[in-house]
Protein backbone atom coordinates (compact mmCIF):
# COMPACT_ATOMS: atom_id res chain seq x y z
CA UNK A 1 0.00 0.00 0.00
CA UNK A 2 0.98 3.83 -0.51
CA UNK A 3 1.43 6.19 1.88
CA UNK A 4 -1.48 8.64 2.21
CA UNK A 5 0.17 12.44 1.91
CA UNK A 6 -1.94 13.75 4.35
CA UNK A 7 -1.15 17.21 3.18
CA UNK A 8 -3.68 18.92 5.70
CA UNK A 9 -1.60 16.64 8.46
CA UNK A 10 -5.12 15.90 9.91
CA UNK A 11 -6.68 12.83 8.10
CA UNK A 12 -7.52 9.66 9.69
CA UNK A 13 -6.28 8.11 6.46
CA UNK A 14 -3.25 6.33 6.98
CA UNK A 15 -2.20 4.93 3.33
CA UNK A 16 -4.03 3.20 0.23
CA UNK A 17 -4.12 1.10 -3.18
CA UNK A 18 -5.65 1.79 -6.41
CA UNK A 19 -7.02 -0.94 -8.34
CA UNK A 20 -8.78 -0.56 -12.03
CA UNK A 21 -12.23 -0.38 -10.77
CA UNK A 22 -11.73 -0.14 -7.24
CA UNK A 23 -9.60 1.53 -4.04
CA UNK A 24 -7.67 -0.21 -0.92
CA UNK A 25 -8.04 2.33 2.36
CA UNK A 26 -6.39 1.79 5.41
CA UNK A 27 -7.30 4.19 8.22
CA UNK A 28 -4.97 5.23 10.61
CA UNK A 29 -5.18 2.71 14.54
CA UNK A 30 -7.06 -0.15 12.54
CA UNK A 31 -5.71 -3.73 11.67
CA UNK A 32 -7.58 -3.70 8.26
CA UNK A 33 -8.13 -1.82 5.29
CA UNK A 34 -11.50 -0.89 3.72
CA UNK A 35 -12.29 -1.76 0.11
CA UNK A 36 -14.46 0.49 -2.40
CA UNK A 37 -15.53 -0.74 -5.80
CA UNK A 38 -17.21 0.44 -8.81
CA UNK A 39 -20.17 -1.91 -8.05
CA UNK A 40 -20.67 -1.29 -4.56
CA UNK A 41 -19.92 2.68 -4.16
CA UNK A 42 -20.30 3.20 -7.85
CA UNK A 43 -17.58 4.37 -10.38
CA UNK A 44 -17.64 7.71 -10.31
CA UNK A 45 -17.27 7.63 -6.21
CA UNK A 46 -14.18 5.24 -6.17
CA UNK A 47 -12.70 7.52 -9.50
CA UNK A 48 -13.00 10.67 -7.07
CA UNK A 49 -11.56 8.65 -3.97
CA UNK A 50 -8.27 7.50 -6.28
CA UNK A 51 -8.05 11.77 -7.55
CA UNK A 52 -7.90 12.36 -3.76
CA UNK A 53 -5.78 9.57 -2.62
CA UNK A 54 -2.86 10.70 -5.19
CA UNK A 55 -3.13 14.24 -4.41
CA UNK A 56 -2.94 13.33 -0.74
CA UNK A 57 -5.96 15.83 0.34
CA UNK A 58 -9.65 15.64 1.33
CA UNK A 59 -10.32 11.46 0.97
CA UNK A 60 -11.15 11.12 4.39
CA UNK A 61 -13.84 13.67 4.80
CA UNK A 62 -15.01 12.68 0.98
CA UNK A 63 -15.59 9.05 2.47
CA UNK A 64 -17.30 9.92 5.18
CA UNK A 65 -19.37 12.15 3.20
CA UNK A 66 -20.41 9.74 0.58
CA UNK A 67 -19.31 6.13 0.81
CA UNK A 68 -18.44 5.43 4.52
CA UNK A 69 -20.66 2.60 4.60
CA UNK A 70 -20.21 1.32 0.57
CA UNK A 71 -17.29 -0.01 1.13
CA UNK A 72 -17.26 -4.09 0.12
CA UNK A 73 -18.22 -6.30 2.52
Amino acid sequence: MEIYRNSGGDSGVESFEIGVDSIRVKFKGTLKSYRWSNLQAGRQHVEQMKELARRGSGLNAYINRNVKFKYDK
